[in-house]
This record gives C-alpha cells, structure tokens and sequence, in this order.
C-alpha cells in the first residue's frame, strides 16, 4: 500500500496525504471526529534527503505521493457514486479497470484484505479506514453515512494480482450535498482520547529524514500490554497531508509473532514526511475484541519538531467493521 513517507522498517508499508478525514465502513469501524474519524513500494517512497525543508509543501518530491491521481500504472479509479447527501446512508460503489477498461477481479491480499478503502473530508475533521465487499464483475461497494455536507477523497489502496504488478493508492474526489461549513484542522497536542484510552504520542517528522514515531496506548493510567493483531499488525498508521490530501499508510516496526515485538503499550513506525507542512495522524488499534482510532495533526518543518493535536472518537457503528 502505498507511502508518500517513506517507511524504512517492516515488510509492508502503504500510501500518503494529507487533509479532513472521514470515511466508512463494511463491519464494525471506528470514526474518528472532531466531535462534533520493508515499505512496500519504493516507487512512493517520498523525497530525497536533498529535498528543502519548511514551508507546508516545501521541498520536491521525487514522485508523487498516493492519492493524488485517479491513474497510475495502467489502473483507474472508477467512482461509480461520485455525489451523496450528506445524513443519508447511501452505498458507495467504485471499480477499478485496467489499461484496456476492463473491471480487476483479481488481487493480491494484502493485511488481510484484497483492497483497503480510505474516505476522508477535506477540512480534516474525520475519517474512517473501510473495507468493502466485491461483486463477480469487480464492483466494490460499502455502505457510507456522512455526517456533513462538503468535499471528500476516496483512497483505494490495492495490489492487483497480475504478476509483476505493483502496490497503488489511487484517488478520487466525493461531494457529499448538503449544507456546508468549513472547519479548521484541530490544534495541535501530544496526546488523543478515545472510548477510554489515552494515547500519546512521541517522536517527529521530518521532511526529508527518517525519524521515529512511537505510540503509547494507556487506560486508566495503565499501559494496555495486550493488544490484539488487527489485519496483521498491532497497530495501523495512515497519515493525510493537509492541502492536497497525499496519503500514506503506515506498517509499524515488528509484527505479532515475530519473537521480539510486544502487545503493548507502544508501536513503533518509521517515516520520512514528503514535505514540510501540517500533517493529520490516525492510528487504528485493536484491544478485547474492538478497534478503536485515535487522531493527531503533527507539524513538519525545518526543526523536525512535532505538535499534534487530541481527538476523541465516535463509537463504532454496528454491523460495519473497519
């Protein structure tokens, strides 16, 4: 899945942008609101460490993030449900066909899943990480209900099977009808709340240079130490660039069974920001049979200095597991 930040240890690391998020789900997924949701492409693998630091997109990229095109290597993003009203529970439908139109029905699977769905607004107030079912003839679908009215992206973070194919994220852009009012990202903080746990935050990106990001998962004061696999990992890392929405999705550093990864209470990822900039963090875990998302917006510029902000989330919606 592909990386707009590069992703220096773990066998399977996915895409990156940054902006609102929202999204939806196809079993029981967390929502993460404003209250109110080895890397293993090398081809996004982010910029050289020549690349200039500061400013919110300063620097050049050496390719383009995910995300941010609804085309790449002889795939296209079909959105068959380009428009929603906002408040209503509409299916979204998308497919994506090859270079001579004809719908993929063959993946590789990856994490579990043989395509992982991100939806995310624009104005970075929620988000939610969606896996949906796929008919014979390659139509995706899943169930979505926006709370507001405004601009969204559909990322689709897929492998197809075909041999020698390679990891994509491509984008397309939602509208959700309704009356719209923008929101300002979150201001920045070091730690979320969600459904009870406290997660904090340690670390900082910096454009051009690996870093480390570590989260800590308490509840009631106490380190969670028995977190549970989810999709493959203890933890999940998407990380959305504010502006342009490039996406990355992140693997952490270790796996379960690996002999020397923990269940708790940190997970551990590396990343290299694309660019200076504000970014938005959502961290999806798993702990007694639920998956819970904290969020965070994090600052990357010329000090690597990282800020980030607390979030809390919405209960998962029954019947719709992320």
């Amino acid at each position: 899945m592909n990386t707009g930040l590069k992703i220096t240890a773990f066998a399977a690391a996915l895409a990156a942008t940054f902006g609102t998020a929202y999204g939806v789900g196809n079993a029981v997924e967390p929502v993460v609101a404003d209250d109110a949701p080895a890397a293993h492409d090398q081809r996004h693998s982010g910029p050289s460490p020549a690349q200039e630091e500061g400013g919110d997109h300063a620097g050049h990229e050496a390719s383009p993030p995910g995300g941010l095109q609804i085309s790449e290597g002889g795939y296209t993003l079909g959105l068959k449900t380009p428009r929603v009203t906002a408040g209503q529970r509409t299916d979204l439908r998308f497919v994506i066909r090859d270079d001579s139109g004809r719908a993929v029905t063959s993946y590789r699977r990856e994490h579990e899943k043989e395509l992982h769905l991100v939806l995310a607004s624009r104005d970075l107030a929620t988000y939610r990480h969606l896996h949906p079912t796929r008919a014979a003839d390659g139509t995706w679908s899943t169930p979505v209900d926006l709370p507001r009215a405004g601009g969204y992206r559909v990322f689709a973070d897929f492998t197809p099977a075909k041999k020698g194919a390679e990891n994509l994220t491509l984008g397309a852009d939602l509208a959700a009808a309704g009356r719209y009012e923008p929101q300002d990202p979150p201001a920045p903080n070091s730690t979320a709340e969600v459904h009870g746990y406290e997660v904090e935050l340690e670390g900082g990106l910096r454009p051009g240079t690996a870093g480390e990001l570590k989260l800590n998962v308490t509840r009631n004061g106490k380190p969670v130490t028995d977190l549970q696999p989810y999709l493959g990992a203890y933890g999940h890392l998407v990380a959305l660039r504010s502006g342009d929405l490039a996406y990355l999705h992140v693997h952490p550093n270790g796996e379960p069974g690996d002999g020397t990864t923990e269940p708790g209470p940190g997970i551990s990822f590396t990343a290299t920001a694309p660019s200076g900039g504000t970014y938005r963090l959502f961290l999806d875990f798993k702990h007694e049979g639920k998956v819970h998302t904290a969020a965070f917006t994090v600052r990357a510029g010329t000090s690597g200095t990282q800020t980030v902000t607390e979030e809390s989330a919405e209960e998962p919606s029954a019947g719709h597991e992320h």
